[in-house]
């Protein structure tokens, strides 16, 4: 660690991974170990792939998705069940439920959950937009897919509370996923189970 504090460019470099999720001190030296010893190809490479995602992928307007066109791909696919709309926390959990290949519906990203110790409501999430989607009566379904911990249970069932009213079939995942856990990091057998196991709320 201290040939790697000589230089001012490879502390930044060090500060900069550290901030990284899941990245400690010593996961920020290997990665700058390895950086240090890759050709300036294999480097530049990877600082222009950071670039271009950041440059060209956004938020898509109908389920607050990633994409990197007008929509995403899963919202501008005509082949998609348009009756059914999954609801996710994060983008990252489409993606983990796309793997199970047990999904074929649309899908909601609310960004985030409720959770009153972080001051986060209804009102900061992606609630008002899912509820116009509901409007147009396209919907017939809508899972709730949010992780089975305590912000998850409790924006799925706000989210119930305030959907069933309008004669949508509200439904939960199936157990079989561990409480507390995170969708992003179950298994795609477990979690397809969760998805065709569901459960009207």
């Amino acid at each position: 660690m201290d040939q790697l504090n000589d230089g001012h460019a490879l502390q930044r470099l060090l500060d900069e991974l550290g901030r990284l999720p899941g990245v400690g001190p010593k996961s920020a030296q290997r990665i700058a170990y390895y950086l240090l010893e890759a050709d300036a190809e294999e480097a530049r490479r990877l600082a222009t792939a950071i670039l271009e995602v950041k440059e060209q992928v956004h938020f898509c307007p109908i389920c607050f998705s990633y994409a990197t066109h007008d929509t995403c791909d899963v919202c501008s696919d005509a082949s998609r069940d348009r009756t059914t709309i999954c609801v996710v926390s994060e983008p990252r959990d489409v993606s983990a439920i796309e793997r199970t290949g047990s999904y074929h519906g649309l899908y909601h990203v609310l960004g985030g959950v409720i959770s009153p110790m972080d001051k986060i409501g209804p009102e900061q999430l992606h609630v008002r937009e899912l509820l116009s989607r509901l409007a147009s009566g396209e919907a017939q379904e809508v899972i709730l897919a949010t992780n089975p911990d305590v912000e998850g249970e409790t924006t799925a069932t706000y989210l119930s509370r305030i959907i069933r009213p309008l004669g949508v079939r509200v439904s939960r995942l199936a157990s079989g996923l561990p409480v507390g856990g995170d969708l992003e990091y179950a298994d795609e057998v477990t979690l397809g189970r969760a998805i065709e196991a569901r459960h009207e709320m």
